[in-house]
């Protein structure tokens, strides 16, 4: 079954954070109801993957200026029915950065971060929600960061200043956890 995969992560996947375990339910939830969740094409939503980028020293994560949404976010997107999470994570932070997958490294294959938010209609979409599987990786900050046309902007954000660029939960959720995860 080609949802499996994703099923057992989630399963195996916990967070001390609330309002997260109950989206993990939730996208456990989805997942199970709907062999198709991958696809983009899926009208109330679908499976997309993200990655926390940090740099070696843990001191700075990987961010972009979105062009669609005009919002700072981390590197991600649509699975495009790839049911490999692992390879649409990877795949969508060497697309956004510009960097070659050689030198993207998955410092666990296990979830990092589980997100469920809400597409509200744009001239690209109508209202859906995006079930976010999110992976914690690491780039070379020493790597010259082309990104693509997506973005306006992409760089190095100091850990301590991501909220001045977002202040959305789920970026708060995550600096916290790369607080505490390298500790």
């Amino acid at each position: 079954m080609h949802r499996e995969n994703l099923l057992q992560l989630l399963q195996r996947y916990k967070t001390p954070f609330l309002e997260e375990a109950a989206m993990v339910v939730r996208t456990r939830r989805f997942v199970m109801s709907n062999k198709n969740c991958f696809d983009r094409t899926l009208e109330s939503g679908h499976v997309t993957g993200s990655s926390w980028v940090v740099n070696p020293n843990r001191t700075h994560v990987l961010m972009l200026h979105h062009r669609k949404l005009d919002l700072w976010l981390q590197p991600g997107g649509h699975a495009d029915g790839n049911s490999d999470i692992h390879d649409v994570v990877i795949k969508e932070t060497s697309e956004e950065s510009g960097i070659s997958v050689k030198d993207i490294k998955l410092l666990s294959s296990e979830i990092f971060d589980v997100d469920i938010h809400t597409i509200y209609p744009n001239q690209y979409d109508n209202r859906h929600e995006h079930y976010d599987i999110r992976f914690l990786l690491e780039i070379d900050d020493a790597l010259a960061i082309p990104g693509n046309d997506e973005s306006h902007q992409i760089g190095w954000v100091a850990l301590n200043r991501v909220s001045q660029f977002n202040n959305f939960r789920s970026l708060y959720r995550m600096t916290q956890k790369t607080r505490r995860y390298f500790k």
